[in-house]
């Protein structure tokens, strides 16, 4: 926090200038300092959302909608507004690109989920018998590769409720693989443009760097530095975990009927969407809908052919009878809150960009720091900050990177929330899911082993992957 805050007081010291032709430079303007102001307000408050409810989406919707219209209204009183209603036609396109490739997923995980596939792997796990380590090393592993599709989110509650569910009262066990499969999650999720929001991001931006493009195979070059960076503190976990075997046994829950063809389809989608952007320069979001399309097909024959959900409501507003199986039912449950507070911080972020202070803070930071240490600190400003702004601010910047300073970057922003239990999704759904065994204070302690690891994977990244730089 105290580092947020030298940076935003960094920011505001500049006077107003003409950056490029009639864009102006606002950075020490009213308007720029209470924009700064209005987003940094907002994002207090979307950090205490755990302590005094408010959804996260509310405070940065309205900041963003504050910033640009302060933006307007200025613009407006120097002749030049048709400038500021390009720019933001701009980030609404780049949100609506994204929004669109998430709600194809969200849908698909929704459905899987509704076909009990997770369920169903889940009491699959538990009837294994396998001890607290196996147990330990197994979630961990699934978790990695899992987040590699599904977000990070979905993967830690799933392996937290095969952990809560054969940890029960050992507080110690469900502590230590709480803490593995946030690591694990975020990890898994750098090295797939499907991973993380931040991957797909940069993965859609397209970006050509200083010595090549960035395309969709290129991320696997990340593999062995996530994989790394969860190993290491996980190692040292190990013999913290008690060498026992759990008692007590599950019932095996069956998938439903379609729950393969889904799967499948999924997969189908995932190619698609490479498809379109590598051999016909397509955005991505393409692919992906042309799968939901697919979908939707299925959704219907299985509809036809008298498949039920109890997901929607009948006519009545019962929700204890099953109804038709619907697939836009899964749209209607995708996260929402989330995707609106993505937005509000596009265009937040989108706001102090055209204001000039990104232009600055990368002068700063790559332009004094060198790329490398400033894509290091991008990951640990990631522990405190949403790794979702910081990676648009960066993307926005479009500081003049070699094809490994991005696969850096990418990599820091995607693991870096590991180090504290609220830098990632999954670390503060755990600790709902898990509340009084993982907590605040249990995941900092092992924080040291998880920084170690966190400087391993950025290690072996610059050994292995030295001839992208």
């Amino acid at each position: 926090m105290k580092q947020l805050l030298a940076t935003l007081t960094l920011l505001a010291t500049p006077t107003i200038t003409y950056a490029s032709g009639n864009h102006l430079d606002l950075t020490g303007h009213w308007i720029g300092i209470v924009s700064v102001l209005l987003f940094f307000l907002a994002y207090l408050l979307v950090i205490a959302e755990e302590f005094i409810h408010l959804r996260k989406s509310k405070p940065v919707m309205l900041a963003a909608g504050i910033i640009w219209a302060l933006i307007a209204w200025y613009y407006q009183t120097q002749g030049i507004d048709e400038i500021v209603e390009i720019a933001l036609r701009h980030n609404l396109e780049e949100y609506a690109e994204l929004l669109l490739f998430l709600i194809v997923a969200m849908t698909f995980i929704n459905a899987l989920e509704e076909r009990h596939v997770f369920e169903a792997l889940r009491t699959w796990l538990i009837r294994k018998g396998l001890s607290y380590r196996a147990l330990f090393w197994t979630t961990g592993f699934l978790a990695f590769f899992i987040s590699a599709i599904a977000d990070n989110l979905t993967t830690a509650l799933l392996m937290g409720a095969v952990v809560m569910a054969i940890g029960g009262n050992n507080k110690k066990f469900v502590l230590i693989s709480c803490i593995s499969l946030v690591i694990a999650a975020n990890a898994g999720g750098a090295f797939s443009p499907f991973g993380d929001i931040t991957t797909l991001m940069v993965w859609q931006k397209n970006i050509h760097a200083s010595n090549g493009a960035i395309d969709f195979w290129i991320f696997f070059s990340l593999f062995v530095p996530a994989l790394v960076n969860w190993l290491v503190p996980a190692a040292f976990m190990h013999f913290a975990i008690p060498n026992e075997r759990p008692k007590g046994i599950s019932v095996q829950l069956p998938m439903k009927r379609g729950a393969l063809r889904i799967l499948t389809l999924f997969l189908i989608t995932i190619a698609l969407a490479v498809s379109f952007h590598s051999f016909l320069h397509l955005p991505p979001v393409m692919g992906m809908l042309t799968g939901l399309g697919l979908l939707q097909f299925l959704a219907y024959y299985l509809k036809v052919t008298g498949e039920h959900t109890q997901f929607g409501q009948d006519q009545n507003g019962d929700i204890s009878n099953p109804v038709p199986f619907n697939i836009f039912s899964k749209i209607a449950r995708a996260e929402w809150d989330t995707l609106f507070f993505f937005y509000g911080v596009v265009m937040c972020v989108g706001g102090l960009g055209f204001l000039g202070y990104l232009s600055t803070l990368s002068q700063t930071i790559y332009g004094g720091w060198g790329a490398t240490n400033a894509n290091i600190a991008v990951g640990i400003i990631s522990a405190i900050v949403d790794n979702i702004p910081v990676m648009f601010a960066v993307l926005t910047m479009m500081p003049d990177m070699s094809v490994g300073q991005w696969m850096l970057v990418t990599l820091t922003a995607g693991v870096g929330g590991s180090l504290l239990s609220i830098g990632s999704a999954a670390g503060v759904a755990l600790m709902g899911q898990a509340h009084g065994s993982y907590t605040f204070f249990g995941h900092l302690k092992w924080t040291p082993v998880i920084a170690l690891g966190y400087a391993a994977s950025i290690g072996t990244h610059l050994l292995l992957n030295k001839s992208l730089f």
